[in-house]
């Protein structure tokens, strides 16, 4: 239901402003151009898939998207992809699709997300497949697994002749559908936003072949150690059999490894740590609850560990909340995110029901390309999943989180480890007033954030316009003070009943796609 029953079935072409693309039930890709509101025209037809979709029992929604300017990526969702050639887009003169690559890529899946580039000469198209398939090793949970099929189709040259032929392909799996998976505008990375973790396939099958029997003996066993992490220091925590003293216990710390062992019994821990660490202020105690912590200090402040001992996979990490940290003083909890702004703080003390969260925590995870070996991880605590956007194309999509009663805007830059999550805008209270909207289906945000838009599943559109300053005087009559600027909420309800399918929004307006109707409203008046 997640990964199909709510999908945007109207794509916003993020290269060309206020061009948004539908596919209707012939398998018709039609395009609606705005450029001026007094004359708009009815949506043309751009590109026919050629396939029977009918014939298919088991088929999907048809899904597009655009990795650049003149290049579309295009599922038929009976499992067959389309790479087309387009032209420049939004110019019905110089526009003309033209299919350069299509192939049957087995079961039926959805386009998630797709980058356009170019190394060493080569143009490439990457591609990102989500699948829900049926998992026949599972006989305890859902029985289904989600897949994501990261496909890369390059231009290669034979005889003279270029076309295009897919050059890699790799597999990750998991147990939810992703909230957010887009791949790194230079082809180099993918990251993750999810509820349960990803792997890649090629190293679920290593493991599984390498460590078969001691998979069985081991199955029901809890791990021998856990550990946490912050940016300066990690912190280990062993349980330990009642019996053991202090005396009982050696551990011996250098800057690359650490080895652990109680009694004369094997080591509980023995290998080469992920990067180095100051041995000489590392300790270890005994708690009171018979537990033995060990603190490592990094000798690298600020790099995140995947893993604790490199191959090691006794021990369990247990996630921080390190976004919430770093970043509280961001929200309307602390203060005031901008002291011109005369926006009273929020308190939390004051949510209700409806902000309880569905899920556990959710995790923010970056994939090398190459090695598919997970870079750097992000707990992201309390701070719920709302919407991703597409702020600039030639960056990759960016996504909103709760934050209190806030939503965060942030921006992947794959290309400033420093720097890697950008905080570019926050929409006030808006954590806290999509809680309450218990019929939401999709939001949105213009990509100038000056507004972020929610519809519901039928009829009503909610508009939240960031706060403008006033023409006119206006006072707080219970706190005596003038008020600079106001918030406006804007609601429209839509003459049709048919359920909303599709939502996206500009700068100046929002496109709502029902199943017989395509509505435009104006939020904005462009300059």
């Amino acid at each position: 239901m997640r990964a199909f029953g709510m999908y945007n079935y109207l794509h916003l072409d993020s290269w060309s402003q206020d061009n948004v693309y539908y596919v209707d039930q012939s398998g018709r890709v039609m395009n609606l151009s705005v450029t001026l509101d007094t004359s708009l025209q009815k949506p043309r037809e751009v590109f026919r898939l050629p396939a029977d979709l009918t014939a298919c029992d088991n088929r999907l929604c048809a899904s597009i998207y655009f990795p650049s300017s003149t290049w579309v990526t295009l599922s038929d969702g009976t499992g067959r992809l389309y790479l087309i050639k387009t032209g420049k887009r939004g110019d019905s003169a110089s526009e003309k699709w033209e299919i350069v690559f299509n192939e049957e890529l087995g079961s039926p899946f959805i386009v998630a997300h797709s980058v356009s580039f170019v190394k060493s000469g080569t143009h490439s198209v990457a591609v990102l497949l989500l699948r829900v398939e049926k998992d026949e090793l599972d006989t305890k949970g859902s029985g289904f697994h989600v897949t994501l099929e990261w496909v890369t189709i390059a231009e290669m040259s034979k005889e003279g002749d270029h076309q295009y032929e897919i050059c890699r392909k790799r597999v990750l799996q998991g147990k939810s559908v992703p909230h957010y998976a887009a791949i790194e505008p230079s082809g180099d990375g993918l990251m993750i936003l999810s509820y349960k973790p990803f792997k890649s396939i090629q190293q679920q099958e290593e493991k599984l072949v390498e460590n078969d029997d001691a998979k069985t003996a081991n199955e029901k066993k809890d791990p021998l150690y856990y550990w946490q992490q912050t940016e300066d220091d990690v912190t280990i925590t062993i349980h330990i059999p009642q019996d053991i003293t202090k005396d009982d216990i050696k551990v011996h710390f250098s800057p690359e490894n650490i080895r652990v062992t109680l009694k004369d019994q094997p080591p509980l821990m023995d290998g080469k740590l992920h990067s180095s660490v100051d041995h000489e202020s590392c300790t270890w105690i005994i708690k009171e609850n018979k537990s033995l912590e060990i603190s490592l200090i990094k000798k690298n402040e600020g790099l995140r560990w995947p893993e604790l001992i490199i191959g090691d996979t006794n021990g369990e990490l247990i996630m921080d909340t390190e976004m919430s940290e770093c970043l509280m003083h961001l929200t309307s909890e602390e203060m005031n995110p901008n002291p011109e702004k005369e926006n009273p703080p929020c308190n939390a003390q004051e949510l209700e029901e409806c902000d309880a969260f569905l899920e556990d925590s959710a995790t923010l995870c970056r994939f090398d390309g190459d090695t598919l070996q997970v870079t750097h991880v992000i707990n992201l605590g309390s701070n719920q999943y709302l919407f991703s956007a597409v702020v600039d194309p030639r960056e990759m999509p960016c996504f909103c989180l709760r934050h209190d009663v806030d939503a965060l805007l942030w921006q992947p830059h794959p290309d400033q480890p420093e720097n890697m999550w950008e905080h570019i805008a926050t929409f006030n209270a808006l954590g806290y007033v999509q809680a309450s909207k218990q019929d939401k289906k999709f939001m949105a945000c213009a990509p100038d954030y000056s507004y972020s838009a929610l519809c519901e599943c039928l009829r009503r559109v909610f508009i939240y316009r960031q706060p403008a300053p006033l023409s006119t005087v206006l006072y707080n009559r219970k706190e005596g003070r003038q008020v600079g600027q106001v918030a406006k909420q804007l609601v429209a309800t839509l003459e049709a009943n048919d359920p909303i399918l599709g939502f996206q929004a500009t700068n100046e307006r929002l496109f709502v796609l029902t199943a017989k109707t395509l509505f435009l409203i104006k939020v904005n008046t462009g300059n």
